[in-house]
């Protein structure tokens, strides 16, 4: 495209930007990338937009195809997955973020990458490696630290994407665990401050709370737990680990008797409560009544030892896969997975150097449900000969 073109359509993208944003939205040209990238100035996409893309395009987005997102070890094509997951709460991020006047394209990118350092089987999954390093010497194991680690360290063949800090504070801040009435931006960052809290959110586990820079980041932070509030409810009562009776009463009455009611109302709340704030967030009875529902959640659905059966046997699974890879890198074994569908796709020397149960954490993390399955069979269940031993 002719490069008088492309500026010209820059500008009038820019100009609409700047026109039709709220005061308190994050502009395009406010974006700040760790190393120069002189694309930026010759494309009409802006620097957000382009962001969502990489992400979109990245082999880690294409691997939430088949991880966990709640429910593993069931044969219903109807129930959530992480994909699923990740397109509902963009959706939501963005219907908030339209209404708000903020910059979709930073939603929708902080949302595409929000989960992409989930590992298989879930939050239990997560749980197991987060042990297992810990028993390795290496700090705990978060998805929200791991998604930063796939996109910066080890996409593009270990060079990593080269996103902006927004878009990369967005993602490691998500944290759609914690419950937050209100939330304000932490304006004041740089790339040594979000290293910094890298490192702290490392060291202090899933309970230190750490608060995006933008309010866009802080919209995807509520949004994720608008996607998954409900949608979880729905889907443990279609696999009938619990009953739409079982559901408090009080959240259903406020807040709606199935997902499309939950969604509806939790999104107009938090429109009606953020609109023309520098802060967004729920309104008091909401975030009350939400917050015993989230309860209820951990308490009948994510922890039901109904769902829980099989998880010594997982947790074992990952144990032994782990154990075997660090032995293959030991051994310098080339014929090991680790090394064919990993090790051999980094280009970063920097990362090769890395401490190995780093790089055998994030090789498993990045396994889809079915990849590591398929690695476990074939590593230690024995292969059927056939009708006879063949050439």
């Amino acid at each position: 495209m002719d490069r008088e073109l492309v500026a010209r359509l820059k500008n009038q993208l820019g100009e609409r930007e700047e026109a039709g944003l709220s005061k308190y939205a994050t502009k395009s040209r406010d974006g700040i990338r760790k190393l120069p990238d002189a694309s930026d100035a010759v494309d009409i996409r802006s620097i957000f937009w382009r962001d969502a893309d990489r992400i979109l395009h990245s082999f880690a987005f294409s691997r939430y195809i088949d991880k966990t997102q709640v429910f593993y070890l069931f044969k219903n094509d109807l129930i959530t997955h992480r994909m699923i997951h990740v397109q509902l709460l963009s959706k939501i991020a963005r219907t908030i973020g339209r209404a708000l006047r903020l910059n979709e394209d930073l939603i929708e990118a902080i949302a595409l990458g929000h989960d992409i350092g989930h590992p298989p089987f879930g939050h239990d999954g997560e749980t197991y490696i987060s042990e297992i390093c810990n028993k390795h010497g290496i700090k705990n194991f978060l998805h929200n630290v791991q998604s930063v680690i796939f996109l910066e360290q080890i996409e593009n063949k270990g060079w990593g994407l080269n996103l902006t800090l927004q878009v990369v504070d967005g993602i490691l801040c998500h944290d759609g665990e914690i419950h937050n009435m209100r939330l304000t931006p932490d304006k004041d960052k740089d790339w040594d401050k979000h290293a910094l809290e890298l490192q702290a959110k490392l060291d202090k586990g899933k309970k230190y709370e750490i608060t995006p820079m933008t309010l866009e980041g802080c919209v995807v932070r509520l949004a994720d737990t608008i996607s998954y509030i409900g949608r979880d409810i729905q889907d443990a009562i279609m696999l009938k680990l619990i009953s739409k009776a079982d559901v408090p009463t009080e959240c259903s009455k406020l807040l709606g008797n199935d997902n499309r009611e939950i969604v509806d109302t939790l999104v107009k709340d938090v429109i009606e409560s953020s609109l023309d704030r520098d802060s967004v967030g729920f309104s008091p009875e909401v975030s009350v009544v939400l917050e015993k529902l989230k309860k209820f959640n951990y308490q009948y659905i994510y922890h039901n030892p109904k769902i829980k059966t099989e998880a010594d046997k997982v947790e074992r699974m990952f144990s032994l896969l782990f154990n075997r890879f660090m032995d293959d890198i030991a051994a310098g074994n080339t014929e090991s997975k680790i090394y064919r569908d990993f090790l051999n796709h980094i280009e970063n020397e920097a990362y090769l150097k890395k401490n190995s149960a780093e790089i055998v954490r994030d090789f498993i993390a990045g396994m889809t449900d079915d990849y590591f399955n398929d690695c476990f069979k074939e590593i230690f269940l024995p292969k059927n000969f056939g009708y006879e031993i063949r050439a």
